[in-house]
């Protein structure tokens, strides 16, 4: 496929038909898998090929709510943390619904959209309030974007970490108003300094009591307010479906969308977004409608995707340990993922994660295998219920090269080439008679591949 092809708006986005050069095998399957959620393990993926892309796609994006069995032991799980009241603790909590969730699409996009609209416990200080946002992202993950970013308006977390809390008429304070637009909904450029004063009159007297939002209308700015060409008496709801109406959000949205799912790099063309931004435009800001298409899209599939992103720290430890239908201490998981720059409601500022290449550096590559060693080291680490040895040889695996032919599929978006093979049967040779040290020693090796850095 020629570069002219990769830019052509209309044959990317059509959806993707199998062919003799391209066929739905185990590597499209398992990119699917890796991209949509964090992975798969080998007979989930071999049942997939049986069925068409279209099909695939659409089951994963149709559940939309999680299970209600998984969510009671999850959430019986959460409060039992929130009891202690300690934030840090509360990371563990979400690795449990990482790893084990049935809904893969809907806890990715929970993790996407904690990114886009990034808030700190750190300075928050209140787990409960950090655990209700959560559920709030989640709860409309998939649902619709403007009714995610008015409900974000309200949230007390949100609140209390861009200083709307403390938004009076006598001395507004600008910086949820400029992340609205900026971070959250229109991007650089698509407004003026005037309007971010104007939009942050309309969020006066928005506050917390006993940990909840409310309105104070005694310290609200009640007079007109002139926000990106409208004028009138606006308070924040008017604030925020104003911010929506612009022309530039469905697009702004619809390039965060594409870079999470298609590729780090390059960068889409204003072309290329159109149609996702005239989709969400059309559909009233669904998200679901948006993700379908980008998962069952001839861009996703191509080569300009596939290989065509750098792992986060989650999608990495995540997604091996859920190719290997894993279990594990989470707080150990929790713990690691904060120390290698992906802490869970510990983002970095409001920007989020940059993402990409930014994952990537001398020091966090050595912390991702030092974590995964930690983590495949620990008695608490199972496969299935079994040990890592055991485990493979109920999927078959007998041999060093069916072992290296198991990881390869399930955990790497990129073919290994002969001489790390022959590099990676070195690793086992070094521990001869001991077969579950030769599959641990094995399984970390390929996870510290640079190629296992990529999705």
């Amino acid at each position: 496929m020629n570069d002219m092809k990769f830019a052509d708006p209309t044959w990317a986005w059509q959806p993707f038909e199998p062919t003799a050069d391209r066929p739905w095998d185990r590597s499209l399957v398992s990119h699917l898998y890796r991209r949509a959620g964090f992975g798969a393990d080998l007979p989930s993926i071999e049942k997939a090929i049986d069925r068409s892309p279209a099909d695939v796609v659409n089951e994963l994006v149709a559940s939309n709510r999680e299970q209600s069995d998984f969510r009671a032991t999850a959430d019986a799980l959460a409060n039992a943390t929130l009891a202690g009241g300690d934030p840090a603790k509360l990371s563990a909590a979400w690795v449990y619904r990482l790893l084990y969730t049935p809904n893969q699409v809907l806890e990715k996009l929970t993790l996407f959209w904690h990114g886009h609209f990034a808030t700190g416990a750190e300075k928050v200080k209140d787990a409960r309030m950090m655990w209700n946002q959560n559920q709030l992202l989640r709860e409309h993950a998939l649902g619709n974007f403007g009714d995610l970013a008015m409900k974000i308006s309200h949230d007390p977390a949100m609140l209390i970490y861009l200083d709307s809390a403390i938004n009076r008429k006598a001395h507004p304070n600008e910086n949820f108003a400029r992340e609205l637009m900026e971070l959250f909904c229109l991007g650089e450029g698509n407004y003026s300094e005037k309007d971010v004063l104007e939009l942050a009159r309309c969020f006066t007297g928005w506050e917390i009591k006993n940990k909840k939002f409310r309105k104070n209308r005694y310290q609200h700015d009640s007079k007109e307010k002139s926000v990106l060409g409208q004028s009138g008496n606006f308070d924040g709801e008017d604030g925020v479906r104003i911010v929506l109406e612009q022309p530039a959000a469905p697009k702004f949205i619809a390039r965060k969308l594409y870079r999470f799912f298609v590729c780090d790099e390059p960068r889409p063309t204003d072309a290329m977004l159109q149609p996702l931004a005239d989709l969400l435009r059309e559909h009233d800001f669904e998200v679901a409608p948006v993700i379908a298409r980008i998962l069952g899209s001839n861009i996703f599939y191509s080569t300009n995707s596939v290989g065509r992103k750098i792992k986060s720290p989650v999608e990495l430890v995540i997604g091996t340990l859920r190719c290997l239908n894993a279990t594990t201490n989470t707080q150990r998981v929790a713990k690691g993922l904060r120390n290698i720059g992906q802490g869970l409601f510990y983002p970095p500022n409001v920007k989020g994660w940059d993402g990409g290449r930014a994952w990537i550096n001398s020091s966090t590559l050595l912390g991702r295998a030092n974590l995964v060693a930690d983590i495949l080291d620990s008695n608490t680490t199972r496969f299935d219920g079994k040990s890592l040895s055991e485990y493979l040889h109920t999927q078959n695996v007998r041999t060093t090269d069916q072992a290296i032919e198991h990881f390869e599929v399930c955990l790497l978006a990129v073919r290994l080439d002969e001489a790390t093979k022959a590099q990676l049967r070195k690793t086992t040779a070094a521990h001869t008679g001991d077969k579950e040290r030769q599959m641990r020693s094995l399984l970390h090796a390929v996870t510290s591949l640079p190629v296992c850095q990529l999705a």
